[in-house]
């Protein structure tokens, strides 16, 4: 393992408590605060690893090509949905006794204007904006601390997977339990991918987009 300076141990400190008191502090900014916080990790990661700051996070250049983004990964994203719909989430509902709560998006059944608006907001702060913060800042910042054994691997996609899905309580404990185990998924998904943040954005996203589609059609 490289040497960690105290620039690459201070600068992710600092950013984290940052993003600790967006999420959880008194400042209030809806759904762009993964935006924000995407952009902070763009300028920490500037400062830490002094202009490389897309290549840390897992924005490999070669790797974006027409068939690994619109080929490769909606088909990923399509078996993972699929996974999601007839395993996942008849599982998990049928372990806790309590269906995920969908009410937040109920106002997008049958209404094509908000369901356009809302995939823009998906692509944006989830599949972009989550898988920066998740796989590619904690996820990468747990492997250059902690290394990449087979120990260590599994404690980062278990710790952020656990984390990831308490930030979706507001659908309830199966929505948890459900995103933590899709989380689980994208996070190995990226490591076997070599951390190919490209990638995982899109399945993220595409994944999001069949979702939209089933709340669009009421199949929710």
């Amino acid at each position: 393992m490289n040497k960690i300076t105290l620039r690459q141990t201070l600068i992710p400190l600092i950013t984290l408590a940052i993003i600790c008191f967006i999420w959880f502090g008194a400042l209030q900014i809806g759904m762009i605060e993964n935006i924000v916080i995407s952009i902070l990790i763009i300028i920490a990661n500037y400062i830490e690893y002094k202009g490389k700051l897309f290549s840390a996070l897992g924005f490999q250049r070669e790797k974006f090509t027409l068939k690994n983004i619109f080929v490769l990964a909606p088909l990923v994203a399509l078996g993972l949905f699929a996974f999601y719909v007839f395993a996942v989430v008849p599982g998990m509902t049928k372990l806790t006794g309590v269906p995920i709560d969908y009410s937040s998006f109920k106002q997008l059944e049958g209404n094509l204007p908000s369901c356009l608006i809302a995939l823009l907001v998906v692509w944006a702060t989830a599949g972009f904006g989550e898988e920066i913060i998740f796989r590619g800042y904690f996820m990468r910042q747990f492997v250059k601390f902690f290394g990449e054994s087979k120990v260590s691997i599994t404690l980062n996609i278990v710790l952020f997977a656990c984390f990831f899905g308490f930030m979706h309580s507001y659908q309830g404990i199966t929505g948890q339990l459900v995103a933590g185990f899709v989380g689980s998924l994208l996070a190995l998904i990226f490591y076997l991918r070599k951390y190919d943040l490209w990638f995982i954005i899109a399945v993220h996203g595409f994944f999001d987009t069949f979702a939209l589609i089933c709340i669009y059609f009421g199949l929710a």
